[in-house]
């Protein structure tokens, strides 16, 4: 499994704004298609953090090809209200916000 963080900045008023755009979004196909296995959604003192877990390895390679998708394009619109660059003066996409791994554990089975 693969996995991803994005941190970015959003009003704690906003989480339930939030959590019903990914619920309406994550009713439909757009989660297969991209290999998402699971979402969570946490926020911390203005901070808002978007954990996605993939089947595989090419989830990012899966956004990127969804990523013009007429449903990928309009929920990052209807998110823009709520959801703000954690750095606006270097975010061009989401990647740009993405977190870095640098420690994992997994317990056995």
């Amino acid at each position: 499994m693969h996995s991803t963080l994005i941190v970015a900045r959003m009003d704690p008023a906003s989480s339930r704004d939030v959590a019903e755009l990914f619920a309406g979004f994550d009713a439909g196909e757009m989660p297969h298609r991209m290999g998402t296995r699971r979402r969570q959604l946490f926020s911390y003192r203005g901070l808002y953090f978007h954990l996605q877990d993939f089947d595989d390895e090419d989830g990012g390679e899966r956004i990127q090809r969804v990523r013009h998708d007429p449903r990928f394009v309009q929920i990052s619109e209807d998110l823009k209200p709520f959801i703000e660059a954690y750095d606006p003066q270097t975010w061009r996409s989401p990647a740009d916000a993405m977190a870095t791994r640098f420690y994992s554990w997994e317990g056995s089975a």
